[in-house]
């Protein structure tokens, strides 16, 4: 089947099997390092570029929805895509298998530490891994900002939003909500700048996927917002997300270390706009000064292996619990206490992903002709760049240098000094590899994983 665009066959994409589906999210688990910036230019190159499951505009659109929920907007995302894709079922799976890689890993991460301290191994496997993931995002950011940013408009929106988040220290949500307002308005005195409408047809249809065709033959009865949606998906997931909690803190008192994790950390997915960054210094106090639970300094140690796991930074989470249940296990095996501490603290953080999704997309979907609301979210897509922009930067720094101070304003600022040359030098040549030479993403990885063993090795 094919398409005609400006006189020329365009080749629809199949439709993938559940199968196809099952695998690929597999894949993306076990490779979507270097954070948000990195799991979005990941599911950017296999969804929209490689695969084409999904066209660019519908991938925005599901991204700006992401990025305004609380909890990890890649994996949001996944689920986002997935239940496009495959319903409920290809939301579930694409949401786990998001996760469940890097949860593994952090566990077993997180044991090594609590009986051995630090891990030096770690830290040399993913030297390499690190410097090929940096290229991919900026690759993503390039590619991403090249099709989001069409006028100046936009890139002043972009732009903005970067310099708001770095520099200024200005609240994400924040962000996004004036990124919007600018939409919005900008909708009524420039239409053409904000809906989408200056761009070329051909160029839109070219880009669309699986997911917009299969919309177009009117396949997706799911997507259509009912009567019984909003209550139906509240009846079923809150009970599934806090009815745990609810019961572990009947059967174990109000003050036992499971019935602080459950209680804290559903606290934390309902306020963590932006990000793990955004609640790190609010976890890291309560969880030395209030619970006791960490000692000083060991919050960062914990976020430093989440950096070097794939999946989200918010499992940083999974480490701050399982060392709470290890060190206050009471009767239970410290290390399965641990091991039940962290499993506790990734339920209540990562299924209320699935409940915002599951909840809010199909009335998203519902909303994407409005051309106010396009405006808006077209503008939050530009904003959306910008703050890509400021991770992959965040990003770049921790790579390349050692040590990198935060100002009084939240802007990091690298010690020049602390240039690690070797990380450098090895970033360098996987840009050159990703931007230049076209290496795939597998070939990129193990070359600079390889590469970066042999670098620490002859340095050590």
């Amino acid at each position: 089947m094919s398409a005609m665009v400006s006189g020329e066959n365009v080749v629809e994409p199949a439709a993938p099997s559940f199968r196809e589906a099952l695998k690929l999210w597999a894949t993306i688990g076990l490779l979507s390092f270097g954070g948000p910036a990195g799991q979005i230019a990941l599911m950017h190159k296999e969804l929209v570029e490689d695969r084409r499951w999904i066209g660019e505009q519908r991938f925005l659109h599901a991204l700006n929805y992401c990025m305004l929920l609380p909890g990890p907007e890649a994996q949001q995302l996944a689920i986002y895509i997935g239940w496009l894709l495959h319903r409920t079922i290809g939301g579930l799976v694409a949401g786990i298998l998001f996760v469940v890689p890097g949860a593994l890993v952090m566990l077993a991460l997180s044991m090594l530490y609590a009986l051995y301290g630090d891990i030096p191994l770690v830290a040399a496997l993913f030297f390499g891994i690190k410097a090929a993931v940096l290229a991919v995002v900026v690759e993503a950011l390039i590619r991403i900002g090249r099709r989001a940013l069409k006028n100046r408009v936009m890139t002043a929106v972009a732009v903005s939003a970067f310099i708001a988040i770095y520099a200024l220290n200005v609240p994400f949500p924040l962000i996004v909500l004036l990124a919007g307002l600018a939409g919005w308005l900008g909708n009524h005195i420039v239409p053409g700048l904000f809906s989408g409408s200056a761009h070329a047809k051909d160029d839109a249809a070219a880009s669309k996927g699986v997911v917009d065709l299969m919309f177009e033959r009117g396949e997706l009865t799911h997507v259509r917002p009912t009567t019984w949606h909003a209550p139906r998906t509240i009846a079923i997931w809150l009970p599934i997300w806090l009815g745990p909690v609810l019961v572990i803190g009947l059967f174990t008192g109000s003050a036992s270390v499971w019935t602080e994790i459950g209680r804290f950390f559903s606290f934390m997915a309902v306020v963590t706009f932006g990000g793990a960054y955004a609640v790190l210094a609010y976890v890291a106090q309560a969880a030395v000064q209030s619970f006791g639970w960490l000692a000083p300094g060991e919050m960062v140690d914990g976020l430093g292996l989440a950096e070097t796991t794939p999946g989200p930074l918010i499992l940083v989470l999974q480490f701050v619990g399982f060392l709470a249940a290890f060190r206050h296990s009471g009767s239970l095996e410290p290390l399965l206490a641990g091991s039940l501490g962290a499993l506790l603290t990734l339920w209540v953080t990562f299924t209320p992903c699935f409940f915002w999704i599951f909840l809010g997309a199909p009335y998203i979907e519902a909303l994407r002709g409005n051309k106010a609301l396009s405006a808006a979210l077209g503008a939050i897509t530009a904003a959306v760049v910008g703050v890509i922009m400021n991770l992959a930067l965040w990003f770049a720094l921790h790579v390349v240098f050692r040590e990198v101070h935060v100002t009084g304003y939240g802007m990091s600022v690298p010690v020049l000094s602390s240039i690690d040359w070797r990380a450098a030098l090895l970033s360098c040549a996987a840009m050159v590899a990703v931007l230049k030479l076209k290496t795939g993403m597998l070939p990129a990885l193990a070359g600079c994983a390889l590469a970066g063993v042999l670098l620490l090795a002859a340095g050590s």
